[in-house]
């Protein structure tokens, strides 16, 4: 039963989930969830006044004492306030039972901005990528701005057959590359092609673990040490799939071994089984050599997953899949069988904008402005009772912490400001204790544009000096 209340003099829709008669059982829990859910969703910020129990009871077609008995038990979870005179208002987004998780876009924005994995967004090249887009625009065929290839535009997909082939060592054709909202939108298709349970890196972004559980399948925990992820350890696993990070394991840094790497495309091979290569910023390198993606090794195994979040802005909401060609089919049908998830006008810019040269030249140029930054950083560190590492690859690098001390430094960096991510949220809670479980700090080096580099990492070291480091 969906219902709307007067909220004063504005309208609030609840969501009641069953029609239910006004003393039904069931009633108060089925207001108690909808109004949960409004609050932790921000329809009802802090602060807000909700309607006395009989204005909503009434609006809503409950029993007054429904109504009452839900705010009351609000009241003591911590949702609401209430005091006789002054009505009943919403206290908190969320009772915090459990730690919290960074969230991207939340319209909080911190002084410092250190968090893991997001581009310098000052430095996007906005005078390339307009005329990319007049360009694009200009050569575009009328159909184009039409629905059309489910996979995407062919000339997106040509750009990024040759450009994946050439930098990254891919192995594909157009025909089996599917264009998607990101790499987390791939991680949903393919759960939901797939199905579980799917393994996953003990220690992995914790965004795809909720990805896949959103689809109602499971992920299973495997092992990674210095070498990465334990890979022998899929065959004790039921599941006929692997998401893998490993040209650059997010967050610890490291590559996969070649030993691994070669393990791993013969357990897919033993069982038919498919390995999910999430590319995690593998443009971004330093102090190595290029590692190719996995999908080189074996193509009708490992789907390589890519994105222009790191590189350019997460809000292009562009990504791509190289798929095995048995996938495409299944996935494009599992999408809605049509192109809905990323626009056109985006699709023929980076085509142009690729095809052109100007991505290699942008991805060179932040290359050698991340490195930079990431030497700053090292260099500040070294004063700190702390090991750094995950420095050959990627935007961001792992500060290991003396035992214990995680959530105080998480706390200290919260009250200063300063914007990161504690490693412990990156681990699978099903992961085995075996698995090292060290207090860390991941760091994103990546994200503050110039002016701003240079004070977040003092606020990051003032946070460290604070608390006894």
């Amino acid at each position: 039963m969906s219902s709307w209340a007067n909220l004063g003099t504005r309208d609030l829709h609840l969501d009641l989930g069953t029609t239910l008669a006004p003393g039904a059982r069931g009633a108060k829990d089925a207001l108690i969830v909808a109004l949960r859910d409004a609050v932790r969703s921000g329809r009802l910020p802090p602060g807000t006044k909700l309607p006395p129990s009989r204005a909503l009871a009434t609006d809503l077609g409950l029993a007054r004492n429904t109504v009452a008995d839900a705010y009351s038990d609000l009241v003591a979870e911590g949702w609401l306030g209430s005091r006789q005179g002054s009505g009943t208002w919403v206290v908190s987004a969320a009772p915090l039972t459990t730690p919290t998780r960074p969230r991207a876009g939340s319209g909080v924005r911190p002084a410092h901005n250190l968090m893991p994995g997001s581009p310098d967004v000052s430095q996007f090249p906005r005078a390339q990528w307009l005329a990319a887009t007049r360009r694009a625009l200009a050569a575009a065929p009328n159909d184009a701005l039409q629905m059309s290839d489910p996979r995407g535009r062919p000339e997106l997909r040509d750009a990024l057959a040759e450009y994946l082939a050439r930098a990254r060592g891919v192995r594909t054709s157009p025909e089996t590359i599917v264009i998607c909202a990101g790499v987390r939108h791939s991680v949903e298709l393919l759960a939901r092609v797939l199905g579980g349970p799917i393994a996953v890196e003990a220690y992995g972004l914790y965004l795809f673990r909720d990805a896949i559980a959103a689809c109602g399948v499971t992920t299973v925990p495997i092992g990674v040490d210095e070498h990465g992820a334990r890979v022998g350890e899929l065959d004790d696993i039921e599941g006929s799939a692997a998401l893998l990070t490993p040209a650059h394991h997010q967050p610890l840094g490291m590559a996969l071994h070649p030993d691994r790497r070669t393990a791993a495309v013969e357990w897919a091979q033993r069982t038919a089984g498919f390995i999910l290569d999430d590319d995690y910023d593998g443009e971004f390198r330093y102090d190595r050599q290029p590692i190719g993606a996995l999908q080189g090794l074996c193509p009708d195994r490992v789907a390589y997953l890519g994105s222009t979040s790191k590189s350019l802005s997460p809000a292009l909401r562009l990504g791509w899949m190289v798929l095995p060609e048995e996938l495409v089919d299944p996935v494009i049908e599992t999408a809605g069988g049509q192109q809905y998830y990323v626009d056109v006008i985006t699709q023929l810019t980076f085509a142009e904008f690729a095809s052109s040269g100007h991505y290699d030249r942008h991805i060179r140029r932040m290359r050698l402005r991340y490195r930079r930054r990431r030497d700053v950083l090292v260099s500040a560190l070294s004063a700190f009772d702390v090991s750094v590492s995950g420095l050959s690859a990627g935007v961001n690098l792992v500060v290991t912490l003396p035992g214990g001390s995680e959530p105080e430094v998480l706390r200290r960096a919260g009250q200063a400001g300063v914007a990161l991510s504690g490693l412990a949220i990156m681990r699978h809670p099903d992961a085995d204790p075996e698995v090292p479980n060290p207090d860390g700090l991941i760091v994103g080096f990546s994200a503050p544009a110039e002016h701003a580099f240079a004070p977040a990492v003092s606020a990051l070291c003032a946070v460290l000096r604070d608390s006894g480091l």
